[in-house]
């Protein structure tokens, strides 16, 4: 049996996780430039779990969208961080309920014994740190893909 190619997954909602900074890089590349309602971030403190509601461009699916001349595609995805002991925020007005967040990259930065900090690092210089015992982190799509508002890939123009 052949191995499935990249593009016969295209179409595939996503479900992934991250154990590892490794891992977390590819999470990063496909939830950049995501977009969400400041009021779409929750932290759940008892279950030790931070969560956003992104509407992230379909980075996976860009390079096909262009050459067969369709839309690119956005779709709503759940960002998931576990083991979460504390968040701090940065620059990001949250008593503003219409500010919408762009995110631009995912990063942990390790400390002692597997623990650290997530950085989730925003658009205008804002920047979310939460401090995770372990790193843990799913990224899933939970809708079914939707024609991007501005019909263009983001930063690119086109």
């Amino acid at each position: 049996m052949a191995d499935a190619t990249f593009e016969e997954g295209g179409e595939a909602p996503l479900n992934l996780g991250a154990l590892t900074g490794e891992d977390l890089q590819v999470i990063s590349s496909l939830t950049q430039d995501a977009v969400f309602p400041v009021t779409e971030m929750r932290w759940e403190a008892k279950q030790f779990r931070f969560a956003l509601l992104l509407n992230r461009f379909r980075w996976e699916d860009s390079d096909a969208a262009k050459a067969r001349g369709r839309a690119y595609e956005r779709v709503q995805s759940l960002l998931v961080i576990d083991n979460v002991l504390s968040v701090a925020s940065q620059g990001v007005d949250r008593s503003d309920r219409d500010i919408i967040l762009s995110l631009l990259d995912v990063s942990f930065e390790p400390g002692e014994d597997g623990t650290g900090h997530v950085l989730l690092t925003l658009a205008g210089d804002g920047v979310l740190r939460l401090s995770v015992e372990a790193l843990g982190v799913t990224l899933r799509d939970v809708t079914r893909p939707y024609q991007a508002p501005s019909g263009k890939a983001p930063g690119h123009g086109d």
